[in-house]
């Protein structure tokens, strides 16, 4: 796996760390979950497009 898609796989599971105990703390906000499934919706473009068939 290329290093640009570790990378962006880190920021997934560390915005939906960080999105997880913001919402344990201050309440949900739909804002926050929605750009976090938009990180994910990308990360699983670029490992799509990437991966070697």
């Amino acid at each position: 796996m290329p290093t640009p898609a570790k990378a962006m796989i880190t920021c997934t599971v560390a915005g939906l760390i960080a999105a997880t105990a913001y919402t344990v703390a201050l309440g949900p906000s739909g804002w926050l979950w929605f750009a976090w499934v938009v990180l994910t919706l990308s990360t699983i473009g670029m490992l799509a497009v990437r991966t070697p068939r």
